[in-house]
């Protein structure tokens, strides 16, 4: 990538992360959909669909990954280093394919430790959080603050401004309470997962009650009977630590396994 790319000059480009399941993209078309929204928030005019599943198949096919996550990114372009958006040539379109890696097994088995951090999720006035884009120092100045408190910790919670529990750096969050998950509205400023809004439809159809909460202080998300957390590579992982602390008796609880199952099914049927 060109050194006077956008992309890399100011974070100007949206992107999307898709895991494989089988040696199939899960989802891909929500992804995708979710790219496009993220591009039009931004003024930013993405190549054609077909062109993009095109490169992403290509770029998969030749990784020969067993499993894989493909990151799709579009970045503005190449341009002068001008802030001003007209300043940009044609987008670019870049296709990075990686082993899938992500949790342990028995990180699924054991529980996840996060960390809840000083640092505040932007607001959706000024870096809407629903943009999935380039733009990550929010997020990178997270998770920094939470390793350096704790090298054990795997994810970083942020808090909206108003102080509610917001959402992962890299993930949506969700809390259990009395049998019933809670997660943060959309309005609370978060990205609208895709993971979390199968994780959503999944309870709905299988009776198990939800709620999308508008605030959440971080003392009742650390005495929720139960937390977890989604994105695309984690899938559904139970959280078992919140700083430092023991969540309920220290093992993933009944409806965080049973949503494990319920989404691993979902992806099976998918692929």
């Amino acid at each position: 990538m060109p050194v006077f790319d956008r992309g890399f000059l100011f974070g100007d480009s949206v992107y999307e992360t898709v895991g494989t399941n089988r040696g199939r993209l899960v989802f891909l078309d929500d992804h995708l959909d979710r790219l496009a929204r993220s591009a039009e928030r931004i003024y930013l005019r993405l190549p054609p669909r077909d062109e993009i599943v095109r490169a992403v198949r290509d770029t998969l096919a030749a990784a020969e990954n067993p499993e894989s996550r493909v990151r799709i990114m579009v970045t503005r372009g190449d341009g002068t280093v001008d802030l001003d958006p007209a300043a940009a040539g044609q987008p670019r379109l870049v296709i990075i394919v990686q082993p899938l890696g992500g949790p342990s097994p028995e990180m699924y088995e054991k529980g996840a430790e996060v960390e809840i951090v000083s640092v505040t999720r932007n607001s959706p006035r000024a870096i809407d959080p629903a943009v999935k884009s380039g733009n990550y120092l929010n997020n990178v100045m997270a998770m920094g603050e939470a390793r350096r408190r704790r090298p054990s910790a795997h994810e970083a919670i942020l808090c909206a401004a108003n102080g509610s529990v917001a959402e992962g750096a890299t993930s949506n969050v969700f809390a259990v309470v009395d049998g019933q998950i809670r997660t943060p509205a959309l309005e609370v400023g978060i990205l609208d997962g895709v993971t979390r809004g199968k994780v959503l439809e999944l309870a709905h159809t299988n009776g198990i009650m939800r709620h999308e909460f508008s605030f959440m202080s971080p003392d009742e998300f650390r005495r929720a009977d139960e937390v977890f957390l989604t994105s695309s590579v984690r899938r559904v992982l139970p959280v078992t630590r919140i700083d430092g602390q023991v969540l309920g008796d220290g093992k993933p609880g009944v409806v965080s396994r049973r949503l494990m199952v319920l989404y691993r099914q979902l992806v099976e049927a998918q692929t």
